[in-house]
């Protein structure tokens, strides 16, 4: 049986007692819309899941933050990483003025992080070389705001093929052109997700080869998976990393925070950030 939506906790977070053993969700966002189905995530439930993460101690990391253990975080502040797979419009349109569409990812979380500034639009935007994010012409603007803002820009395949069904040389070449194809954009991409969360057949891959003369190699690779990761202080060796789907349904975003607001698990807390 589901747990029902807990009300949120008191907002006090500098007095929580810290949990550098507790567990941090990594969610999986793909597009927004007006309504709720397979991969959309609606725009109400996108301003619910920021309320919710604000209200239970949550702040933003991206997923580079994560694996390196240089979270910015304050003591009592818990860390999330929200990600954004395939670059859709959705996720960050501009209109015609130069403004952001307020009812796009970034636009609904511009306005929440007005009057919360402490939740910046902080994220990991897994790109494919459509702009990105499908506006001809303003892909560098995107991504120099989307860096500005603090953000990661990280890589998601050349063609987004399921990885497990072709080849080696295949593997390699969706892995490596991210390098070329960021670099247009002043980007070195440090994390990976998976297509389809689909592993290669040679796993070795992932963990880094050589091609023309460069080395690929990632700090993390990104999967499909449904639970929150372990705290990276007490777990350094963090090459790949699990994420929750952002829907409603079982063992996603609603299902995690619920268990986290009734105690069912643990969620990482900071503690002091100068210990001399």
């Amino acid at each position: 049986m589901a747990l029902p939506v807990a009300a949120p906790p008191p907002a006090n977070v500098p007095s929580r007692p810290a949990n550098e053993d507790g567990l941090v969700p990594i969610l999986m966002y793909h597009r927004t819309g007006p309504v709720e189905k397979y991969m959309v995530r609606s725009e109400a439930n996108f301003k619910e899941d920021l309320a919710r993460l604000y209200a239970s101690g949550f702040r933003p990391v991206t997923l580079a933050e994560y694996v390196s253990r240089k979270m910015p975080l304050k003591p009592g502040e818990s860390p999330v990483v929200l990600t954004f797979d395939d670059s859709a419009v959705s996720q960050f349109r501009l209109l015609k003025d130069g403004t952001v569409d307020p009812k796009c990812f970034v636009g609904l979380w511009l306005a929440f992080a007005r009057k919360r500034p402490d939740f910046p639009v902080r994220a990991t935007f897994f790109v494919n070389p459509n702009g990105p994010f499908e506006q001809h012409g303003l892909g560098a603007k995107k991504v120099r705001m989307l860096l500005g803002w603090g953000s990661e820009i990280a890589w998601h395949s050349r063609t987004h093929v399921d990885l497990s069904k072709v080849s080696d040389s295949r593997v390699k070449s969706e892995l490596a052109y991210g390098f070329e194809y960021l670099a247009d954009f002043g980007v070195k991409p440090k994390t990976f997700a998976l297509p389809y969360g689909a592993l290669p057949k040679n796993r070795a891959l992932l963990r880094g080869f050589d091609w023309g003369g460069r080395r690929i190699q990632f700090e993390a690779i990104a999967l499909a998976g449904s639970a929150p990761m372990p705290s990276p202080l007490r777990h350094p060796r963090l090459g790949a990393v699990q994420r929750i789907q952002a829907y409603s349904g079982p063992y996603g975003v609603d299902y995690w925070l619920n268990r986290f607001a009734h105690g069912k698990r643990a969620q990482y807390v900071q503690g002091p950030t100068d210990r001399g």
